[in-house]
């Protein structure tokens, strides 16, 4: 297949082409080349990677007022008044006080407008993460000494000192609770910024939308059960481990008749109200230039209604308490609790980075832009670490508040900016004037907010059509995650996942083809009628990779397909060939035998076909034990007097055949060309004619 440059090409010719060799330099030269680009750095290059580390850098330059403010003041405007409720309602959930929920709020929405490479998401509390929190905080107070935690009717300090003797150190359970999940939130970022500078973000591949919406399913169910106890007004312990869904249901079933009356009827009118206010904004979103502000409005109302009314001092309601205003003093995490807590902040960290990186690109290919995995994962991964020194917790990107964001007219991240000033305003002035706001309202809060995670279950019978194996990963995560634990439904469902992947690979589809009339293209016979076989040639298609796992599926397939287990023909022919006057030097099979000895030696063939192609089109890769499979199964058709031919090989398998001695070393030998075709008719051809110059042969012998 030589083409010199120099032969002039005929008019209408074929045009012959040689894949040219990579050149492979030697490990020592890459690294030195790796070392040399590290070590020197240019102005120029110093500044491209301060733009490539903090992106705002870059565009905030080129920013047009005149096209992208408007829409970036009012997305940020309806972000900050949407994430001022949800901050006090996710608090529960991470059993911490409403003002660690503005903090972080605050300071991710800056930290992200520096270092984020998406324009439209949304970076803050997020349920699910909020969920994990708060399940590792109470884990911790009880081991701390501090006893089951229990909702009170009463409102709560900020620095609480009943529990401060069993805290130790003078702390209190809330200063515990918070030292517990800025250690875990500080791990978790630690994990997360580590995976951006080894580039791992393609990890997050492999938690696929099956598994990911399975655990939202799940975690949404967690939620739910969590905050019945808000909505009825009862006490009932938060229960840890395994079961703990079945057991909260138990002991709410057990409390039923102790539910507070006021929390009851104020939590079914918020729900109403909620839900209707819901409906409607998804009914009405393309005439509304922006969505309702029904959580907000019911947070107002309700709070006044709770501070007129003395819901809390006449009918035992309970309530936020005290909130704060301003900053407290920056304080380094505790390393003890650190390091208790490490193992914790590993499936923390792998999930606020899935979403965080899916959603990134989910809005980056529907806008037209592109996003950077690895950044995007050194971005959340600040958003965790630097404001676990400000008394924050765990936060990563949401989609709801992500859609607002687009739906509101976003341009840019400068939108953060003004989401910030907004949680400020509420942070410095007006987060006291929430002191007499009902916990059961923003427990409706969060019920109404799982309202699309729960709709999600809609969608498993279609996905049971499409992928079997992606609805059981979904049903499988889901169920995991409500009757054992969130991080063992995590667990389950990227085992799953990897099962599912390696089974698909393990046992791939394998069928025979036949060309079809008039043709030269080759489909599947046991799918397709009409097809043409080819007289004395079997082609075979393994549509997989062909390693370790699945060569001996690859094996059984073939020879169930073509009637003959030619490892076996092969062996009984090898004993009888002494009787048919062979000697024992004769070789009876393997790479330096050709066909004419061999069907000379042996008797005939009863294979009824005297050439094998395959076709390697889907053939994904080779690992040394599919190379040795292959080079077994040459020898024993070789033995039997059949060619092995492959077809349609991508140029990473033609080179592991070469590496590992099945072709010649020299690229264009003869010997690759009388085995490798550029298509399977080019091979059924070639087999064709060789029996058509061996018959002759044959019949003089």
């Amino acid at each position: 297949m030589d083409a010199s440059p120099e032969r002039p090409r005929r008019a209408g010719g074929p045009v012959l082409v040689r894949r040219q060799p990579p050149a492979a330099p030697g490990l020592r030269e890459t690294l030195k080349a790796r070392l040399r680009r590290s070590c020197t750095c240019s102005v120029r290059e110093f500044w491209a990677r301060v733009q490539d580390l903090l992106p705002a850098t870059r565009w905030l330059p080129a920013y047009r007022p005149r096209e992208d403010l408007a829409g970036d003041v009012m997305s940020g405007l309806v972000i900050g008044i949407i994430l001022v409720p949800q901050a006090f309602a996710y608090s529960l959930l991470a059993g911490l006080q409403p003002i660690y929920s503005l903090y972080t709020s605050f300071f991710a929405n800056l930290i992200y407008f520096l270092m984020g490479t998406s324009r439209h998401v949304s970076v803050g509390v997020f349920s699910l993460l909020c969920l994990m929190v708060g399940q590792v905080v109470d884990r911790e107070l009880l081991l701390a000494g501090f006893g089951p935690a229990q909702d009170g009717p009463g409102p709560r300090g900020n620095s609480s000192t009943l529990d401060a003797e069993a805290g130790g150190q003078g702390c209190g359970r809330d200063c515990h609770a918070v030292r517990v999940a800025t250690a875990l939130t500080l791990v978790a970022g630690l994990y997360q910024v580590l995976m951006g500078i080894l580039r791992l973000g393609f990890v997050s591949a492999y938690l696929s939308q099956p598994l990911l919406d399975g655990f939202a399913m799940g975690a949404s169910v967690t939620i739910l059960t969590s905050q019945l106890k808000h909505l009825l007004g009862v006490q009932v312990p938060r229960h840890q481990g395994p079961g703990m869904v079945v057991s909260t249901w138990l002991s709410l079933l057990r409390s039923v008749p102790q539910a507070n009356l006021c929390d009851v009827l104020t939590s079914a009118v918020c729900l109403a109200v909620l839900l209707a206010t819901k409906e409607l904004s998804d009914r009405c979103r393309h005439r509304l230039k922006m969505p309702l502000p029904g959580e907000l409005l019911v947070i107002v109302l309700a709070t006044l209604v709770s501070h007129l009314g003395q819901l809390h001092e006449r009918f035992g309601s309970s309530v936020a308490g005290d909130i704060p205003t301003g900053f407290m003093a920056p304080r380094v995490p505790d390393p003890g609790l650190m390091w208790r807590v490490a193992l914790d902040a590993l499936p923390l960290a792998l999930v606020g980075s899935a979403f965080s990186v899916s959603l990134a690109e989910m809005f980056a290919r529907s806008h037209g832009y592109s996003v950077r995995a690895n950044q995007e994962l050194l971005a959340v991964g600040c958003c965790n670490v630097l404001p676990a020194f400000f008394h924050c917790f765990a936060t990563s990107a949401a989609l709801a508040k992500s859609l607002v964001k687009t739906a509101t007219g976003c341009r840019t991240q400068l939108s953060s900016v003004v989401s910030a000033a907004v949680v400020l305003l509420v942070l410095l002035a007006l987060a006291p004037l929430f002191r007499a706001l009902q916990r059961s309202v923003l427990a409706c809060v969060i019920v109404v907010s799982l309202r699309g995670a729960l709709r999600k279950a809609r969608d498993v019978p279609q996905l049971w059509r499409l992928s079997p194996a992606d609805a059981l990963v979904w049903v499988a995560t889901a169920a995991t995650c409500v009757l054992v634990s969130t991080e063992a439904g995590l667990l389950a469902g990227v085992l799953l996942s990897l099962l599912s992947l390696a089974g698909r690979t393990q046992r791939p589809r394998a069928v025979l083809l036949a060309r079809i009339r008039g043709s030269g293209f080759y489909e599947d016979t046991a799918e397709f009628e009409g097809l043409v076989p080819e007289p004395g040639v079997q082609v075979f298609r393994f549509a997989g990779p062909l390693y370790y796992a699945n060569k001996d599926f690859f094996l059984r397939s073939l020879y169930s397909l073509t009637g003959l287990d030619v490892e076996r023909e092969a062996a009984r022919r090898k004993e009888q060939a002494p009787e048919a006057g062979v000697s024992k030097g004769d070789p009876v099979g393997g790479k330096d035998q050709d066909p004419e000895s061999s069907r000379a030696a042996l008797v005939p063939t009863a294979a009824g076909f005297h050439a094998l192609v395959i076709d390697c089109a889907p053939l994904l890769f080779l690992d040394a034990a599919g190379l040795a499979t292959l080079r077994t199964l040459r020898q024993d058709y070789a033995a039997l007097g059949v060619a092995l031919l492959l077809a349609c090989c991508s140029p990473s398998v033609r080179d592991a055949l070469r590496r590992s001695g099945f072709l010649g070393e020299d690229q264009g030998d003869a010997e690759e060309e009388g085995q490798l075709f550029h298509s399977v008719h080019d091979a059924v051809q070639a087999a064709r004619a060789r029996r058509r110059e061996q018959a002759p042969a044959d019949s003089t012998l």
